[in-house]
């Protein structure tokens, strides 16, 4: 991997992306900002024009429709960016025409800005090829609800894949922002993984090949499904409350930021779907049972009392996720190297990590 690209990745330096919004919108860096020399319109425009008259005329094209009132201010928010990021460095989609043109306007303010030769193409190239090199990994698995991902969080070696793909990893683990774009998540993942290398494995939460609709990379996963595996161990009803907490309560909260009169109606909403997604997995009887308990569990919560949520989280821990958990640990169980509470899981990889390192 190129050095200077990924010191300019791990000092998480701020990029001026000049590609068009819809550009923009399918794949970007963490720390990017979307300020175009062309909006979506004016692209088309010149694309338009390329096709049917040749590069010259379409060169001219762009300066028209980007020229006067229009050019000074796309120029005044780049310069605006730029004095608050003096380390930015500035991309278009190949380090072509777009890019060059918006370097030159902003030499001509008094502003030298450094320009990704190869462009926003190149940067995703170089963070792909991360996913070819891995470092190794251990996975932490256990069974819904002990806590994995809290665990996950007060390791330093770690990357929360949940986390930056804004899910839970369930059926009902859809949080109120949405996903990510894939393009955006393995972005994200790469450049973690960049400033993990000087650590001598990395920590990851057991996942699916889906979190939500999110796909973890086929490189990454496949090194996961190989790896050693820690087992975290957590009585049923802390893992009941730890789901009550974070998938209920949590949940309501942010609903209720987002809007405080329909909260309750769009909670009822995404846990009805969720327990509806899981029929036939869960069986027609089982499904019905656990439904009707659900929908009293949000009667009572207009109300203003949570705890019947225990009851259906409960039944749906020993009737579904803990089966289908014991039934894939089965498969993996040759790899499991440590079992343990949250304390012992900790100890153990900090020694290891301590022995990697002596």
């Amino acid at each position: 991997m190129n050095r200077s690209v990924t010191q300019l990745f791990l000092e998480d330096t701020p990029f001026l992306d000049v590609r068009a919004e819809s550009e923009f919108s399918t794949g970007a860096f963490p720390g990017s900002t979307n300020i175009p020399i062309l909006n979506d319109d004016e692209r088309h425009q010149v694309g338009i024009c390329y096709k049917e008259n040749g590069p010259e005329s379409a060169e001219t094209l762009g300066h028209q429709l980007v020229s006067g009132e229009v050019r000074e201010t796309r120029l005044d928010r780049w310069v605006s960016f730029i004095e608050k990021n003096p380390n930015a460095h500035l991309y278009c989609w190949r380090g072509g025409k777009r890019s060059r043109i918006a370097c030159e306007w902003l030499r001509a303010a008094g502003h030298e800005v450094p320009r990704i030769d190869g462009g926003y193409k190149y940067l995703r190239n170089v963070l792909l090829e991360e996913f070819q090199d891995l470092s190794p990994i251990v996975v932490v698995s256990g069974n819904t609800g002990v806590g994995k991902t809290d665990l996950i969080l007060k390791v330093d070696n770690s990357i929360d894949l949940e986390g930056l793909a804004n899910h839970r990893g369930s059926a009902f683990g859809k949080r109120v922002a949405p996903q990510p774009s894939q393009v955006d998540f393995e972005n994200a993942v790469a450049i973690d993984l960049i400033k993990k290398r000087p650590a001598s494995f990395i920590v990851l939460e057991d996942e699916s090949r889906l979190i939500g609709r999110i796909q973890v990379p086929h490189e990454l996963k496949r090194a996961m499904d190989a790896a050693p595996v820690v087992v975290l161990n957590e009585p049923l009803e802390q893992r009941i409350e730890r789901i009550r907490r974070d998938y209920i309560i949590s949940q309501y909260d942010e609903l209720c930021e987002l809007n405080a009169d329909r909260a309750i109606e769009l909670l009822s909403e995404q846990l009805l779907s969720a327990t509806d997604a899981i029929r036939k997995r869960l069986g027609g009887v089982n499904h019905q049972e656990v439904r009707k308990m659900v929908e009293n569990a949000l009667i009572q919560h207009a109300k203003g009392d949570l705890e019947a949520h225990r009851h259906w989280i409960g039944f749906l821990l020993n009737n579904y996720y803990d089966p289908m958990y014991h039934y894939q640990m089965d498969k993996k169980k040759e790899r499991v190297v440590f079992a343990g509470n949250r304390k012992e899981i900790i100890d153990w990889l900090f020694d290891k990590t301590a022995n990697s390192t002596s």
